[in-house]
């Protein structure tokens, strides 16, 4: 008895009954009418089945009891029971036929929801897919209508196009044809004015030729009125007492000059060097010429004017020695003199220096009718703050720079084009601005490998072309005519200059003792 119980426990009827009747209400209004009949019979099948054993396991109670056991529930619960027309499964099939029929039919239900499961979900996942594929269908038929009506405007447009562009064609033709007579006709121009250029050019050397000859003319009468200029001038000149020395590094003339050339000197490198180069690739294209000559230019200013404020200072030395009686010394007399009165030069005449120095220099060239005058503006103020900067005390100069020198980092800043790892300067963009042996203002250089073999000639000395060795032509020295402030002043005739190259000098001029002398 207590085993055939617990065998049905074991089974778990009931719950396998429970889970059919729920499954059977969740389908009941999907399945049809021959399905809900066959779930409802086979649930009457399960439970008859159920039934059965339980009347088995009653009889089993009842017969413990002896005879007459368990008589008193059976009247009063099961026999009304039974007489409202219950009829019970047959007796033939044993306890364990049935209990094993049920535990099959539930792992055959629960096998068949599975595959029902299985099935919906796969139905379930096509038709998803089939929902994608045709929204993916849809929308390739709408572009495929839209590639439709693009075709169908650009064969529009193309013909349209092709009309539009037949016509063009005609006028650029046209066009062209005009263009190229045009072309024809201003080059017979072209040789006109070239022409006219050559005859221009001619008659410019013609009046360079007359305007010499005219400044050997009047050069005569210009050297004795400078003379006697020269004589009254320092004759009226009077020394007064100042509360520091002239030659002192604290003298104020001293220090406001030498700041205001400081940024003379920043503002031609910025500015006027500029204009310039801006001036000569007018004439040529050449990057690296156009900067030689604008950096030789400069040497060459400072030459000259170094060369004839040497002159100058001698005169003035020589002038004030004959009636100079103290207090102060001489040199005190000379440079209270020069820091008053400045502007004593031929800026012309050293115009002319300058450019016929590099007319000479075979390391720089324009073309051949083309003059270094182009760029006179730069080369006027180069000798105007030239000569300043020679004319104070404590003098401030240029370093002397030649080609494939090893490159000075204390002096010089790379250029923005140069090889960085090159140890020697190829040519040298603008000059350092020296005080003695002190830098004041960083130069530019530019730096190549193989600067030596690209440039083997060495630059010119500060005075090479005007050594006092070389022979002296008294009509070179008498070819400048006077300028207006040479008119109106004494101290910077053209006869001091050949009056100073004519006598020898004690020992040969170098750029040592030059530049030493200052």
């Amino acid at each position: 008895m207590a085993e055939s119980l617990r065998r049905l426990v074991n089974i778990g009827s009931f719950s396998i009954l429970q889970e059919k009747l729920e499954r059977w209400l969740d389908d009941y209004h999907v399945n049809s009418c021959d399905q809900n009949v066959a779930k409802c019979c086979e649930i009457v099948e399960l439970n008859a089945r159920v039934q059965g054993q339980l009347f088995k396991l009653l009889s089993l109670c009842s017969s413990e009891g002896g005879m007459y056991g368990g008589a008193s529930a059976i009247k009063s619960r099961l026999l009304p029971w039974l007489g409202q027309g219950f009829f019970a499964a047959g007796a033939s099939v044993t306890a364990d036929t049935s209990l094993s029929v049920l535990a099959e039919s539930a792992e055959k239900d629960r096998e068949i929801n599975d595959l029902q499961d299985q099935f919906e979900r796969s139905v379930n996942r096509l038709e998803d897919d089939l929902h994608v594929n045709k929204v993916e269908n849809d929308d390739l038929k709408a572009e495929l209508a839209d590639t439709q009506d693009e075709l169908h405007s650009i064969k529009r447009e193309s013909t349209s196009e092709k009309m539009f562009n037949e016509t063009e064609i005609r006028d650029l033709r046209n066009k062209l044809a005009s263009a190229k007579d045009e072309i024809v006709f201003l080059r017979s121009e072209l040789r006109l004015i070239d022409n006219y250029k050559h005859q221009i050019a001619c008659l410019q050397e013609d009046i360079a030729i007359l305007t010499n000859k005219r400044r050997i003319l009047s050069s005569d009468s210009f050297i004795s009125t400078s003379r006697s200029d020269l004589s009254n001038s320092l004759s009226s000149y009077r020394h007064l007492p100042r509360a520091a020395s002239p030659l002192s590094s604290d003298d104020t003339t001293q220090r406001v000059r030498q700041q205001s050339l400081i940024q003379r000197f920043n503002d031609m490198f910025s500015q006027d060097r500029l204009d310039a180069m801006d001036t000569l690739r007018r004439y040529s294209d050449d990057h690296e010429n156009n900067q030689r000559i604008i950096s030789i230019a400069l040497n060459e200013s400072f030459t000259a004017a170094k060369l004839a404020f040497r002159t100058f200072k001698s005169k003035v030395r020589t002038n004030l020695s004959v009636t100079h009686i103290g207090p102060e010394t001489l040199e005190e007399a000379v440079q209270d003199y020069i820091n008053r009165n400045t502007d004593l030069y031929d800026l012309p005449a050293l115009v002319s220096d300058v450019v016929r120095a590099l007319n000479r220099n075979l390391k720089v060239s324009l073309p051949p009718d083309v003059s270094y005058n182009v760029m006179s503006s730069f080369i006027r103020e180069a000798c105007k703050m030239a000569w300043q900067m020679s004319a104070l005390a404590h003098t401030l100069d240029i370093a002397i720079a030649t080609d494939a020198e090893l490159f000075d980092e204390y002096k010089y800043r790379r250029s923005y084009d140069s090889e960085y790892t090159a140890p020697l300067v190829n040519h040298h963009i603008w000059p350092c601005m020296m005080q003695g042996t002190r830098v004041l203002v960083k130069g530019e250089a530019c730096t190549r490998r193989g600067a030596s073999l690209t440039s083997p000639r060495r630059s010119r000395s500060p005075t090479r072309s005007y050594s006092p060795n070389r022979s002296f032509s008294p009509v070179r020295a008498r070819s400048r005519s006077p300028s207006p402030r040479r008119s109106g002043s004494s101290l910077s005739g053209s006869g001091f200059r050949s009056s100073s190259r004519g006598s020898p000098s004690p020992r040969p001029f170098t750029a040592s003792t030059t530049l030493s002398s200052y």
